[in-house]
């Protein structure tokens, strides 16, 4: 089951959240700040013992405080630079094998690079329900997968994505 929601990623109860982190795994502000507020303390220090990780590529830290078991953390700039299509199409793969590694039956994943990145909404709803639908076609683990992210315009996105996808 594949679903939009327009919501708080943090809040989510699913096995594990994704990050659009940077190669440093520093959490600043965005989703990576809001992990971070949410979580506590404990997930920027399992992070910082990681960095750095290469573009495209994605590692786990435990949810902390949140309801999420696992962050699963996925560089898709370096610190403050621009992403690719790409960058985000690895970075939604890695992410899903992650999870898939993990255990996870649940999944949340967010607009990767469309914050700090600048990368472009509509493109990256489209490669993200891309690499969703392809994982989940060569058979997987994973159950529910959520596209959490904030906002109508980002929401009707993804729901698009998702439409012109399914036939």
């Amino acid at each position: 089951m594949i679903e939009v929601l327009d919501t708080d990623i943090t809040a989510l109860e699913v096995d594990a959240i994704a990050n659009a982190a940077n190669t440093q795994l520093r959490h600043g502000g965005g989703v990576a700040g809001a992990i971070s507020r949410a979580g506590g303390s404990a997930i920027e220090a399992e992070s910082r013992e990681q960095a750095p990780i290469g573009l495209g590529e994605a590692v786990e830290t435990s949810g902390g405080a949140m309801p999420c078991r696992w962050v699963i953390h996925a560089a898709t700039m370096e610190l403050g630079g621009p992403t690719s299509a790409d960058i985000i199409r690895r970075a939604t793969a890695n992410t899903l094998q992650r999870a898939e590694a993990l255990g996870a039956r649940s999944l949340a994943l967010v607009a990767f690079g469309t914050g700090v990145g600048g990368f472009p909404l509509e493109q990256a709803a489209a490669i993200e329900v891309e690499e969703v639908r392809a994982h989940l076609g060569r058979g997987s683990g994973l159950e529910r997968v959520v596209f959490a992210v904030r906002g109508a315009g980002a929401r009707e996105a993804f729901e698009r994505a998702l439409a012109a996808r399914s036939g």
